[in-house]
């Protein structure tokens, strides 16, 4: 996995601190990268979450968002063929995980294709945080 310096974005964006730092830090590290995923950015209010879901049916995975915490769950039923493996490299373990949402992030929808899950996400900024002109008194 690479890390990416985001400190120039930091010269340049004022109150973004706290998305920058939430991207930077991985809640995932705990479970080995398992499964692989991409965070676009699709324009500027709007991203998608796409997982390597491979070998999960759609019956198999949960997404739940609650508190600013994303949550994607993939489980196999528990019982499953015995297979005998001369070569496994395809993971087909359970696994949670869990995305940190900076503030107005809402779930848009969510869709399986090819064994990637893509879950798009809007930032919709309420009125009362919208930039709004001041008149300079005389």
């Amino acid at each position: 996995m690479r890390n990416f310096d985001l400190s120039p974005l930091y010269r340049s964006s004022i109150g973004f601190d706290r998305l920058f730092n939430l991207l930077e830090s991985n809640p995932n590290q705990a479970n080995g990268g398992y499964p692989p995923y991409n965070v676009e950015l699709v324009d500027e209010n709007h991203y998608r979450i796409t997982i390597a879901v491979a070998g999960f049916s759609q019956s198999e995975l949960e997404i739940t968002a609650h508190d600013n915490m994303l949550i994607v769950r993939g489980a196999h039923p528990d019982e499953q063929p015995e297979r005998k493996y001369l070569y496994q490299g395809i993971a087909e373990r359970n696994f949670e995980r869990k995305f940190q949402l900076a503030d107005h992030i809402v779930v848009r929808d969510a869709r399986l294709e090819l064994g990637l899950l893509s879950i798009d996400l809007e930032r919709i900024v309420p009125e009362e945080a919208k930039p709004r002109r001041i008149e300079i008194l005389k």
